[in-house]
């Protein structure tokens, strides 16, 4: 779970779709994690009875990839085949999907005999035309942006809540180091069975339990903007505000969704995070459109970076790729993307292209080797 790669995997997964009134986009990178244990999931149209319902997830693994990937492909049909869903109890449907599918899992070979140890937590929305449903398990994170400001965020779900920590001490388990029994971070999950095996107990009441948190908000249609739905490996970096800022400012200069997401991760990989990242990018009919003035802007702050990177490569003679950013990490540029700062434009090739060509760099290790953050 801890060990990471010599340098990351930046290359990304992207979907994009668009239907129900709703367009999406999707962007995952291993990054310096050994594996890739994310998943997710994205549809518009979930069948002849709720084709204009929607479903989004993203599915965070540890210890393996197994119970992730699971996730991805069967939690909607858990959901929406059980009977609570089926009479227009949603909220207890969506509960009970979550339940069911962690039950059925446990049988499947690998997680039967104890050999794959792996669990996932799931944050997911179902959206129809009237209300927008967000299940979170865990620590992945669901961020509604609405009117101007992010309106709505579920909880993650840590050992060290206090309602969380009674439940794993009741349960004979400990919270050490913020972590269940001092090894896991999430006190809430799918798969992890080896937390789940405490006789005379519920699934709810176990060590880790399966059970999310369901909320329900009605939508409208002139405030709400945008829905997000990201794992920690985004949260650790960014807050709820700066990320919201962020993708809101993007879509004044963009309609690519794949793009944006693409930004945001490659971000919070400058910012700093070790993680796998995945997000999932949902706009309503209200999100910002592209403004001209914005892209004027936007390219006028290009201009300026590349301008302040000749003079500094110019007057410091030898200085290298870190010793430059650190001075423009010191300046006061104006228009910098809110959220984002300077390290949004790390990945901006004609920003690497010119540090590296002054100073005789390769572009790949340049990126590549950026562990830290400003």
């Amino acid at each position: 779970m801890g060990a990471f790669l010599e340098k990351p995997k930046t290359e990304k997964h992207n979907e994009h779709g668009c239907g129900n009134g709703l367009c999406y986009g999707v962007a995952s990178m291993q990054g310096w994690r050994v594996e890739m244990e994310d998943a997710h999931c994205a549809i518009t149209g979930l069948g002849e009875d709720l084709k204009e319902w929607s479903f989004f997830a993203v599915f965070d693994g540890h210890a393996g990839a197994k119970v992730s990937a699971h996730c991805a492909e069967h939690l909607l049909d858990c959901i929406v085949t059980n009977e609570e869903f089926k009479n227009s109890d949603f909220i207890k449907g969506i509960r009970a999907g979550f339940l069911d599918l962690d039950a059925r899992m446990r049988h499947l070979p690998g997680l039967a005999s104890g050999e794959d140890k792996s669990g996932s937590t799931a944050v997911c929305a179902l959206i129809s035309p009237k209300q927008i449903y967000i299940a979170n398990c865990g620590d992945s994170r669901a961020v509604l942006y609405s009117g101007g400001e992010a309106t709505f965020s579920t909880r993650d779900h840590k050992p060290v809540l206090p309602a969380e920590k009674e439940r794993i001490i009741n349960a004979g388990g400990s919270v050490m180091i913020q972590r269940v029994n001092g090894s896991l971070a999430v006190s809430r999950a799918l798969g992890d069975y080896e937390y789940k095996n405490v006789e005379g107990r519920g699934p709810c009441e176990q060590l880790v339990s399966p059970e999310p948190e369901v909320f329900v908000r009605d939508r409208d249609d002139k405030k709400d903007e945008f829905l997000v739905l990201a794992c920690d490996g985004v949260w650790d970096v960014m807050s709820n505000e700066d990320l919201c800022s962020y993708i809101n400012s993007r879509l004044l200069l963009t309609e690519d969704l794949e793009l944006i997401c693409n930004k945001v991760i490659d971000t919070c990989l400058y910012k700093g995070s070790r993680d796998n990242m995945s997000i999932v990018l949902v706009t309503f009919p209200g999100a910002q459109k592209p403004s001209s003035e914005a892209i004027k802007q936007e390219i006028e702050l290009e201009a300026y970076i590349e301008r302040r990177i000749a003079d500094i490569v110019t007057r410091e003679k030898g200085m290298d790729f870190y010793e430059m950013l650190n001075t423009l990490a010191e300046e006061d540029i104006p228009g910098l993307p809110p959220g984002g700062g300077l390290s949004a434009k790390f990945a901006n090739l004609e920003l690497v292209r010119i540090s590296t060509l002054r100073n005789g760099l390769d572009t790949p290790f340049v990126c590549a080797n950026f562990r830290g953050g400003l």
